[in-house]
């Protein structure tokens, strides 16, 4: 069968639910009065299904979508790395140790990236040497509210430093700060506004802060993935080439850059494909779904129906991350 990867989707097993349900304070798990769970998250509460946390599930959907591997990472979005260290290193390291074990269980359709307790910076750092000479994880997931500028991103200046020595994929997945509280909602149409509309403005934000900083030339080693396409980059990025022609014609805006960084195409469809594959190139993009946020097949949601050559979906469904893959955990 051809590689058909998933580069992005989620995983709250591990023993992340047993630590949830002993919380009182968001995130926690919740028993509902008709028997089911629910996930009080930092924006609001969704049920927790067993696709987030019973294994068994994913790997039928993944036979029932002709899915050949997956990577699952943390939760990043739950905002369990950014409580206090004591409080979580010990429940991260149990999930990051569970998740390694993963790819033996299932003869290597599983990987996944590691989460860390990002308020204690020396955990943190610790970790990151844990799993990469340790425990053969390829790589970490990092909120990308620390990537919304460049300051913000060399505040990780030592975990980016650790994870460097081994060289380690990093996705960046919205997520808050240590600190951080969650953006008051908008007063109307919240799912939209927030989900969609914001979240690809703040992706986009990541994108421009490892494209216009030296932060790829000081730590070179890294690879970074950018959800959902970059946002919308596609889509401005003419702009943005405008507005350097027309108000600093001497400093180029650098869209070549945008091929040092890794894509996945989760929860988006073939038009927004076509358009980041003329940008980026076909060799730069992974498959996603966001599963189980999002449950659909994502070949036939997005690859399949592209206007693309049978090459570049090849590289898209599996070719790219493969190789990216087996070449960190070798």
């Amino acid at each position: 069968m051809t590689a058909r990867v998933d580069m992005h989707s989620h995983f709250y097993g591990g023993g992340l639910a047993e630590m949830l349900h002993a919380r009182d304070a968001r995130p926690y798990l919740r028993h509902r009065p008709d028997g089911s769970q629910g996930m009080v998250a930092m924006n609001g509460e969704f049920p927790f299904k067993p696709a987030y946390f019973d294994l068994s599930v994913g790997l039928a959907q993944m036979d029932a979508q002709g899915l050949t591997h997956r990577l699952l990472t943390f939760p990043g979005a739950l905002g369990v790395d950014v409580l206090p260290g004591p409080e979580v290193a010990a429940a991260i390291a149990a999930f990051n140790d569970h998740l390694a074990a993963l790819r033996t269980n299932t003869g290597g359709r599983i990987f996944g990236l590691a989460g860390l307790p990002l308020a204690d910076p020396e955990l943190a750092v610790r970790e990151v040497q844990r799993i990469r000479r340790e425990l053969n994880l390829p790589g970490i997931i990092l909120p990308s509210n620390y990537v919304n500028s460049i300051a913000d991103a060399k505040t990780l200046a030592p975990i980016l430093a650790a994870a460097n020595e081994t060289g380690c994929h990093i996705m960046l997945h919205p997520g808050l700060r240590v600190g951080e509280e969650p953006p008051a909602p908008p007063d109307d149409f919240v799912q939209y506004r927030t989900s969609a509309v914001a979240l690809q403005a703040q992706i986009s934000q990541n994108v421009l802060t490892l494209i216009l900083s030296d932060i790829q030339e000081i730590w070179p080693r890294l690879s970074f993935q950018i959800v959902n396409l970059g946002g919308t980059i596609p889509f401005i990025v003419e702009r943005m080439e405008a507005i350097a022609r027309h108000r600093n014609p001497d400093d180029p805006f650098p869209t070549r850059r945008l091929r040092t960084l890794w894509y996945d195409c989760a929860s988006l469809g073939p038009r927004a494909l076509e358009a980041a594959v003329s940008l980026y190139g076909a060799d730069r993009i992974f498959m996603g779904s966001d599963y189980p946020i999002f449950t659909d097949d994502p070949y036939a949601r997005a690859v399949g129906p592209a206007a693309l050559d049978d090459a570049d979906k090849e590289k898209i469904a599996g070719g790219n991350a493969l190789g990216l893959i087996e070449s960190l955990t070798a």
